[in-house]
């Protein structure tokens, strides 16, 4: 590459550097080792900020004692007990806290003595009650399952199997008591040790004490975890075994000389000895190291104050302190370091070289380089670069060293020579040194450039910038890698990404399902699996030709991606506007392959060390890895660095408990303090609101817990929850159901048992079995009901028209018989005269007489065809038709006997309609009444009368003739014609009647319904 050097030039960029010599480049201050989070009164949290007390309870809440309640904390809410929610607690000054092998807590108050709370229900214990002397100062549990209690003025009780027995030892100042593991009990006063053998203790006997080793001024006593104990006195720290004491294991730290300093003390979960100090002289916190060194924890490292009243360190490595005054403070070591000389400063580019030196660009200053400790700054040959606002910095394989800056005056890259950088010659004449945020080296050697007019390319001797012209989807490129294929992927701006590939570049889009147009940064990991991070659209995943996506909804934190970077222990490192990010790439796998699977990404932020939390985003490279294993990320406060096999990884399922129930925005829940979660819970009729509460209890991570909830019965699929700590069930049908939810901490981890919960949601009475069983048989019985009308009805319109067949097959019958008998009859005496006329032709008078008697039968035939005619024509069946045919007849026949007659029949008739069955047999019936009068009455005239009644009708047939011819009524009525026209009568539901007329002849009345059959 050629070099040139432009005298005017370097004399404007030296009086620039004059200019701008006076800024400031980095901020001020040194990072932290610690992280120190506070919890106080001004957020309406504690309800008073002096924590005189605290133990984290096997549930995995922390509890605090104060001078306004007894507290539970949950890692996000606290949850104050006192007189108005808790009314067995006789006092709100709350002094020490303790908890037994059978989660039992005691409490101690200042004044009003001690309370054991047992699954909710207070007791109190009358020890140390109305002495401000008389409050406890220390509670421990011994091997046998007894607790030991010790107030400030050396009372010693102990309880065991419900009974507390008490003495007074009178030996001054008390300061502890502890039990060692397995062993003695031992008692510390201000000046003196005593023991007590815990298998020696008798009720209601002397407390058989013995002294202990000899020791001056008394501080604390402390019982470890790992057997034995610490005994903090006469300005010494030493750890001892029952009456054997150890060497001194380090000597007081803290440079008060005033009593009571120490007041409180822990193991971490390592073993490791916390001393707290406070009072007037309190200097904070003492964490000490297994070799007796300690590390002030103080207000220099952001602790509320430096007067400490109690101390407790979490199963998951947290320190808590409560403070006097400064309410309650969480401790964490910080996972990330952040390079002291970067603090405060925008970095840019990160990359390291094969000596295990790291070079670093930062905005607005010089090139910086790193190695053991050392920092040395490196200028151009004309003078400082941090006016050109270093971009990107690069190591190539030959080790030469890169630099970019915002072009000014030409120059745009730099490299190194020497100890000085010197400009590269690139771009033309007439467009300039392009602006360059990014340089890669591909497996050729071939050096690439990012800038904001292409993708530059330098072999060696040549240098070439593609652009749009070319077949770039865009001129802005961010990001540069290559795969196994030798295939180059471009990340661009507004053009999403390309492949270059043979010369020819490939574009993918939304436009061709690329999920961006904007891509920040591509990483080739070792399996060959291309990651493409995006300005707002997340993380992408490509291989095997399937693009895989994820975003804040799968679990990343922020959707904005810087860098990327792989760790070599199955982690990939993602850094974002919302901070850094770290997923195994297992996990990540597994998403492409299980669908609505959710990535457990572990973020870290300022409570992590890193020195803010928005990673820097424009350069390439920017996060490496050091050949000491350490990866190293730019952010915009600075350089941090951690070492990925010393991260602390937590493998502990946190505890899940399920707090209060509401229902329709009423707690239902009415447990105390420290009672063992609800089991169940019944949900009154008519009520279907129902909310259940719930925590995680992982307190050095809680915001960062993930929880999925579901209710067997109404569902099966598990809800994703996210952080939300609540389940709410609007419209709850009757039945009951398995509320089931789960959790998992910071780093993924799952409690699959969770936590459970009984629910049974009580139906109104409308909603009951027995209700329904009614309603069902109501239901049943109307459905038999219907059936059985339906059936009925059926049942009868099959019966009706069984009626009507069978009426059908009689009137057929009587047709036929009719037929039968008169028709055919006269047919054949008509055929049988005939035959006669053939015999007698030769007589003339008798073939004469012969035919007047075929006249006179075939008249008589034609008259019955007319009646069986009349008889079956429907249009007849009404009274009208009835009544006109009846009087037709006994005129016609009545006239031809001779006889006078008279018919009586009212002028307009009834539109009735009269069945063929008893129009039949009624006319039947009328006609012999008049054939009898003819016949037998020898009467000179008849009438014919008819009355009409509600739903009836009565023709009267009457004349002046010799009566029933002299015989008695019942003897007439007993003939044959006579019995069958009554037959006929009741056959049609109607009655007949024969006696003496008005005129001494007969009367025959015939009464008969309208309408039936």
């Amino acid at each position: 590459m050629l070099k040139r050097q432009h005298g005017l030039q370097g004399l404007l960029i030296g009086l620039g550097l004059i200019l701008l010599g006076t800024m400031a480049v980095r901020g001020a201050g040194l990072p932290d080792r610690f992280t120190v989070d506070t919890w106080g009164t001004e957020e309406g949290l504690l309800p008073q900020s002096s924590v005189l007390a605290m133990t984290q309870t096997r549930d995995g809440y922390l509890w605090l004692g104060t001078l306004n309640g007894l507290v539970r904390f949950d890692g996000l809410h606290f949850t104050v007990y006192d007189e108005s929610n808790t009314p067995k607690l006789e006092s709100v000054r709350i002094v020490r806290l303790f908890e037994d092998s059978r989660s039992n807590l005691w409490v101690g108050t200042e004044t009003a003595g001690a309370a054991l709370i047992e699954n909710g229900n207070v007791h109190p214990l009358n020890i140390g009650r109305g002495r401000r002397a008389g409050h406890l100062v220390s509670i421990c549990e011994d091997s046998l399952g007894a607790v030991w209690l010790l107030t400030e003025d050396c009372q010693v009780a102990r309880y065991a199997n419900g009974e507390v027995d008490v003495w007074n030892l009178n030996q001054g100042r008390a300061r502890s008591i502890i039990a060692e593991k397995g062993g003695m009990v031992w008692i510390a006063t201000d000046d003196q040790i005593l023991g007590v053998d815990p298998a020696a203790v008798r009720s209601q006997a002397p407390l058989p004490v013995f002294k202990g080793p000899p020791t001056g001024q008394i501080d604390l006593l402390l019982a470890s975890r790992a057997g034995g104990y610490w005994r903090l006195a006469d300005g010494e720290i030493r750890k001892c075994s029952g009456t054997n004491v150890g060497d001194v294991f380090a000597r007081y730290p803290w440079t008060g000389a005033q009593r009571d300093e120490v007041k409180a003390a822990c193991e971490d979960r390592n073993g490791n000895l916390i001393v707290g100090t406070g009072g007037p002289a309190g200097e904070g916190v003492f964490w000490f190291d297994e070799h007796g060194s300690a590390t002030r924890i103080s207000t220099k490292e952001h602790l509320s104050n430096n007067s400490v009243l109690s101390l407790d360190a979490d199963a998951d490595g947290n320190l808590w302190v409560g403070l006097d005054g400064g309410g309650l403070n969480r401790v964490k070591r910080q996972i990330f370091q952040t390079l002291d000389n970067t603090y405060g400063s925008v970095a840019q580019s990160l990359c390291p070289d094969a000596r295990g030196g790291l070079w670093i660009s930062a905005k607005f200053q010089d090139f910086h380089y790193w190695k053991d400790g050392v920092w040395s700054t490196h200028e151009a040959f004309f003078g400082s670069l941090s006016l050109f606002n270093p971009t990107a910095v690069f190591v190539d394989r030959e080790q030469r060293v890169w630099a970019a800056t915002r072009p000014t005056h030409g120059y745009g890259l730099f490299a190194l020579d020497g100890a000085v950088f010197r400009p590269q010659e690139i771009g033309s004449p007439a467009t300039g040194s392009p602006k360059i945020s990014g340089i890669f080296q591909d497996h050729a050697g071939t050096l690439w450039f990012g800038t904001s007019g292409g993708l530059g390319q330098w072999n060696g001797t040549q240098w070439r910038l593609f652009t749009t012209s070319d077949g770039l989807s865009a001129n802005i490129v961010h990001a540069i890698a290559e795969d196994r294929a030798g295939n180059l992927w471009i990340g661009t701006e507004g053009g999403g990404l390309d492949r270059f590939q043979d010369g020819h570049f490939t574009s993918f889009q939304r436009t061709n399902g690329f999920p961006s147009d904007n891509v920040s940064a591509i990483y080739a990991d070792t399996n060959d699996v291309l990651w493409i991070g995006t300005l707002g659209d997340g993380l992408v995943r490509f291989s095997n030709g399937k693009w895989t996506h994820y975003t804040t909804r799968d679990g990343l934190i922020g959707n904005s991606i810087d860098y990327l970077i792989e760790d070599g222990k199955g982690f990939l490192w993602i850094g974002s506007n919302a901070g850094l990010m770290r997923a195994k790439l297992t996990e990540l796998d597994d998403f492409v392959a299980a669908a609505g699977h959710f990535v457990p990404c572990r973020g870290y932020n300022k409570g992590d060390g890193l020195p803010a939390t928005e990673c820097t985003f424009g350069s390439q490279p920017a996060a490496c890895q050091t050949s000491d294993g350490k990866l190293w990320f730019p952010t915009v406060a600075g350089v941090v660095s951690v070492d990925p096999g010393q991260i602390p990884f937590n493998s502990n399922p946190p505890p899940v408990v399920i707090e209060s129930v509401l229902v329709e925005e009423q707690e239902i829940t009415t447990n105390g303090p420290h009672a063992a979660p609800p089991e169940s819970v019944t949900v009154p009729p008519g009520e279907e609101d129902l909310e259940i509460h719930y925590t995680s209890l992982n307190l050095g991570g809680a915001e960062r817990a993930r929880f999925r909830y579901r209710l067997v019965g109404r569902e099966t699929k598990w809800h994703e929850a996210g952080t939300q700590r609540f389940a709410r069930y609007p419209t709850l049908a009757p039945g009951t159901f398995e509320f089931q939810v789960i959790a998992c901490n910071e780093d993924g981890i799952w409690n699959e048992t969770g936590a459970t919960l009984a629910v049974t949601v009580l139906p109104l009475f409308w909603q009951t079995g027995w209700f329904r069983a009614a309603e069902i048989g109501v239901l049943l019985a109307i459905v038999a009901a219907t059936v059985y009308f339906i059936a009925t009805e059926k049942l009868q319109r099959q019966v009706a028209g069984f009626r009507q067949q069978q009426a059908l097959e009689k009137e057929r019958a009587r047709i036929a018989r009719d037929i039968h008998d008169q028709v055919g009859a006269s047919l054949t005496q008509l055929a049988l005269l005939g035959e006669m006329v053939e015999a007698d032709k030769d007589s003339p008078e008798e073939a004469e007489v012969h035919a007047r008697q075929i006249s006179q039968t075939a008249r008589e035939t034609t008259h019955a065809l007319d009646e069986i005619v009349w008889t079956v024509n429907p249009s007849n069946d009404t009274l009208e038709g009835l009544v006109n045919y009846i009087c037709k007849h006994a005129q016609d026949y009545l006239s031809v006997a001779g006889l006078r007659y008279r018919l009586d029949v009212p002028a307009q008739l009834p539109a009735a309609s009269i069945s063929p069955e008893a129009r039949h047999n009624v006319f039947l019936a009328a006609k012999e009444a008049v054939t009898n009068i003819v016949k037998h009455a020898r009467a000179t005239e008849a009438w014919i009368h008819l009355r009409l009644e509600p739903g009836k009708f009565t023709l009267e047939i009457e004349d002046n003739g010799r009566g029933p011819g002299g015989v008695k009524e019942k003897a007439a009525e007993s003939r044959n014609g006579m019995r069958n026209m009554r037959k006929r009568m009741e056959d049609v539901g109607g009655e007949f009647s024969i006696e003496p007329g008005a005129h001494g002849g007969t009367r025959v009345r015939l009464t008969a319904p309208f309408g039936k059959c």
